[in-house]
């Protein structure tokens, strides 16, 4: 019950009594629930799971400690009907996960006031808990696998898509449940867009080659990026991969607690500024990962609060040129007193295929 103690503490904070989870993601955090239809009530006292007539024996085999209630009249009667048996004057909600129209029906049925909160749970989420790490880890150890793998699949005449989809095969043959989004296989110019997902595009000698993928495994999500070269390499391209791996490894070098986000960022931004490419890296450095492939803490430039022990971030620096291509270099990073360090093994050194 230590995250739910977490969540009490927060509430305090928050002048509300009570909270209403119905973020899945944050459900499975608070309870363990793996179902997709579940909501998790925390007042002074209790902890309630609700869910409906299917789950009912999975929710009583998964939510230990709490108080399970199967609803006959919706989610949100139920919880009425708790609010009102323990004479409640406050609920907090995820703002963030209710949508005009329910927040409206709830305002009516509820009687207590509604307190909106945002990231309540995600911030109390973002510091990971030794076996968090321990499952994110191995994580990327399968994501790591998986790209030594991909290595010997790569070839002139294979397509981006077939690429995309052999790293799905073999990251599930090793256990990952699904892909943490949309598989990045950007070739030649097409490397220039970030989020260039796996098109039908013929890869070439020539090509650098954009690998941006990750797994969840055990509920938990990693995220890699990794640049290649297929033959001869663009020299321009040569130069932007030495500036964008230095960029990288100054902030694994650099990262520690009570360094902020925006501090964390600058350190790759201000470096490939200086050199030269600042227009053209425009994304943040890295984003929270967790149950979540992108979560609390953000690593960019708004965010001013320092980051935790044992918070996990994503290092990913890159140069995108527009007609040229790109090259992005991405670690998970677990932060320390004193340091950071990462859950990636890959080699970072510009492989040429």
């Amino acid at each position: 019950m230590q995250r739910i103690n977490r969540v009490r503490e927060q509430l305090s904070k928050h002048g509300a009594d009570s909270l209403l989870v119905t973020n899945l993601k944050n459900v499975y955090y608070l309870a363990s629930f793996t179902g997709s239809a579940g909501a998790v009530l925390v007042t002074p006292e209790n902890q309630y799971f609700i869910t409906d007539f299917r789950y009912n024996t999975q929710a009583h085999e998964q939510a230990k400690g709490f108080t399970v209630r199967i609803h006959k009249k919706g989610v949100y009667q139920e919880v009425a009907d708790i609010l009102a048996e323990e004479q409640l004057s406050t609920v907090a909600i995820e703002a963030d996960d209710m949508n005009v129209s329910t927040y409206l029906t709830v305002k009516d049925l509820f009687p207590a006031t509604i307190v909106e909160t945002s990231l309540l749970v995600e911030k109390i989420r973002a510091i990971k808990e030794p076996e968090e790490i321990a499952i994110i880890k191995e994580a990327c150890e399968i994501t790591d696998q998986a790209f030594e793998h991909i290595l010997t699949f790569i070839k002139p005449g294979v397509t981006e898509i077939e690429v995309a989809n052999e790293l799905e095969r073999f990251l599930k043959s090793k256990g990952a449940s699904e892909m943490s989004f949309d598989t990045i296989v950007a070739s030649g110019v097409r490397s220039s867009m970030p989020h260039g997902v796996a098109s039908d595009k013929v890869i070439e000698d020539g090509d650098m080659i954009t690998l941006d993928f990750g797994c969840y495994y055990k509920g938990y999500s990693s995220d890699m990026t990794r640049t290649i070269a297929l033959g001869s390499v663009n020299p321009k391209l040569e130069e932007i991969y030495a500036i964008v791996l230095e960029a990288h490894e100054r902030v694994t070098r650099a990262a520690k607690a009570g360094m902020t986000g925006k501090e964390m960022d600058a350190i790759a931004r201000d470096y490939i500024t200086e050199k030269g490419y600042g227009a053209e890296f425009g994304h943040s450095t890295g984003h929270g990962l967790g149950l979540d492939v992108h979560e609390q803490p953000g690593v960019n430039f708004r965010n001013e609060q320092p980051l935790e022990v044992n918070m996990v971030v994503t290092n990913e620096p890159g140069i995108y040129v527009d007609g040229l291509g790109g090259v992005r270099i991405e670690d998970d990073l677990v932060i320390q007193a004193d340091g950071a360090y990462s859950l990636n093994r890959s080699p970072k050194h510009l492989i040429v295929l």
